[in-house]
């Protein structure tokens, strides 16, 4: 196991927020494998990359030896957890939850090591507890403490409905630390409240409070809202080799470099080189390759990465494009409104037609989604029909 400074700078790596630091390096001081815990509720059969950041982060903490506790939240998930919700989530039924949670398995384990993971369920100790457990569990908070959390205090403001069940959401995340005796929990930066009620259940139940690290919410291909599937704008672990190779070719430089810290296995030093190589004349997009390529392996298999970097530099590097072509900068938005902008189609009616009749390519790849955003920062080869092409800088 690595000394305590080296195993704080890859624990922190990425990292918003630890708490509280003095106790993890007690913890880490002792010597043994601190048991370290990470649970995702299974409301989704698929998992996009922003659902990996966290999971790279339990990666970390098995690379240094520790105990990784990968849990699955099938009872919890059947509550639904209201964080940055608006609204009564809608529970799932028990199938669903089953189901989606066997997806899970298999795709965690491309990134963690199954001999050294244990996964949990937790109906595993809160089906025993029955209805008096739970009552008992819920004497342990305050409703004015409940209301103290951003959500539920704005609902309430607001005078929009809070379920009774949602309070519960919290205290069993808590309780399921104290089931596990956790070390460490790590979870989103709008997890906290959640997080916190953890420590609290362990000291009343005689435990050492955990340690809290908290990661933050990764941006999507805009590189300004959080990736998600309902916003179009994330990359699914799942999907083909070339639809994530060129999605990931598709991020404006900036967020490239939020996307090594936060998904590559690369270690500090080796990304510092590269952002000294990028200021000195280095081709950003070679090193956007580099982190396509391992994301695509991870996923899939070394194979797949170089069959999609082939297929890639066949597309753009071998006279699949004009040597020559007009360079013009436009505001970033929607696809039909960058076209038109560009000089590339007569009005937005025309370039909604061409991607409707997938007469558009952006950076090679037919454009079927009409609501596509390009995000600013990011410079895309754009296509209409044969012979239109365009080097788009977005601003």
């Amino acid at each position: 196991m690595k000394d305590i400074d080296s195993q704080l700078a890859l624990i922190k790596r990425g990292a918003d927020e630890l708490l509280i630091e003095a106790e993890l390096v007690e913890k880490l001081k002792s010597g043994r494998p601190l048991r370290v815990k990470a649970g995702f509720d299974p409301t989704a059969p698929d998992l996009h990359l922003g659902h990996t950041v966290l999971i790279n982060k339990l990666r970390h903490f098995q690379d240094l030896g520790h105990h990784v506790m990968f849990l699955i939240g099938d009872f919890t998930g059947m509550i639904g957890d209201p964080t940055g919700k608006n609204a009564t989530r809608p529970p799932l039924s028990k199938e669903q939850i089953l189901r989606n949670a066997e997806t899970y398995r298999e795709q965690v384990f491309k990134i963690l090591d199954p001999e050294k993971t244990e996964v949990s369920f937790n109906s595993t100790w809160f089906e025993p507890i029955g209805a008096a457990g739970m009552i008992r569990l819920a004497a342990l908070h305050t409703v004015a403490r409940m209301l103290e959390r951003d959500d539920f205090a704005k609902r309430y403001a607001n005078g929009q409905p809070i379920a009774i069940h949602e309070f519960l959401y919290p205290l069993c995340q808590g309780y399921d630390s104290v089931a596990m005796r956790a070390d460490v929990e790590l979870g989103g930066t709008d997890q906290k409240f959640n997080l916190l009620v953890g420590r609290e259940l362990q000291k009343h139940y005689g435990q050492a409070p955990q340690c809290i690290l908290m990661m933050p919410l990764l941006e999507g291909l805009d590189g300004v809202n959080k990736m998600s599937k309902s916003l179009g704008n994330y990359v699914g672990i799942a999907e083909p080799p070339r639809e994530i190779f060129g999605k990931l070719m598709s991020i404006s430089d900036d967020l490239m470099w939020r996307y090594y810290e936060l998904l590559s296995f690369r270690g500090n030093d080796e990304i510092t080189k590269l952002k000294h190589e990028v200021a000195g004349g280095r081709n950003p997009r070679d090193v956007k390759v580099m982190l396509a390529q391992e994301i695509v392996e991870r996923f899939h298999s070394r194979r797949a990465a170089e069959d999609a970097l082939e297929d890639f530099e066949a597309r753009f590097r071998k006279g699949a494009l004009p040597d020559e072509m007009p360079e013009v900068s436009v505001p970033a938005g929607p696809i039909a409104q960058v076209l038109k902008q560009a000089g590339l189609t007569a009005s937005t009616s025309e370039a909604l037609r061409m991607i409707e009749q997938r007469g558009v390519r952006a950076d090679g790849e037919v454009v079927a989604d009409k609501g596509l955003l390009l995000p600013a920062g990011n410079t895309v080869v754009l296509q209409v029909g044969k012979r239109k092409f365009a080097r788009v800088t977005l601003a």
